[in-house]
């Protein structure tokens, strides 16, 4: 009798027990749930795995609760094959909650702030980035500034910091704005 208690024993430390295999599904299952909340340019930014894609498309698509719980737990089931990490990490980066993100967020409000107030600030912005069509840009901060003149609502002043957040998010962050 006394041997089946070290047989047990030694059952649990070679492999993780019921309850930590069961935590690590949920938290593969609740990382599915958030990239199931994405956007659907942010999901195509990411690299997924075919079929782990095609069951978040099938999630957002299903409305009846029990219909999209099975679902979740199915994208769960499929994140157990996928690497994990590289799936947090690009969640992480595309949600902006790593640190590249949260400065680049920074760095496209200072620029935005700077060419709403400051017209030189426009030709520090061409001079470190040649390739911007200027005609564009210059319409939407002018746009913006008129908006903040007259105390209307930001739009222009968000078109502007979409634009250099795609100008910025490729570039290092080496403007001094």
């Amino acid at each position: 009798m006394k041997s089946a208690p070290i047989a047990a024993e030694v059952a649990t430390n070679e492999r993780p027990s019921k309850s930590q295999r069961k935590r690590e599904m949920t938290a593969l299952q609740d990382l599915g749930v958030a990239l199931v909340r994405l956007s659907t340019d942010q999901l195509a930014c990411m690299d997924l795995p075919e079929n782990l894609r095609d069951a978040i498309g099938q999630a957002r698509r299903i409305t009846d609760h029990e219909g999209r719980r099975r679902q979740l737990q199915y994208v769960g089931r499929l994140m157990r094959g996928a690497d994990a990490e590289a799936i947090q990490r690009a969640l992480a980066a595309a949600t902006g909650g790593s640190r590249e993100a949260a400065e680049l967020l920074h760095r496209c409000e200072r620029w935005r702030d700077r060419l709403i107030d400051d017209d030189a600030a426009l030709t520090e912005l061409l001079s470190s980035h040649p390739a911007i069509d200027a005609q564009p840009l210059r319409a939407t901060i002018r746009a913006a500034r008129r908006e903040r003149d007259l105390g209307m609502a930001p739009k222009h002043a968000r078109e502007l910091y979409r634009a250099l957040h795609a100008l910025l998010r490729g570039s290092p962050g080496t403007t001094n704005a």
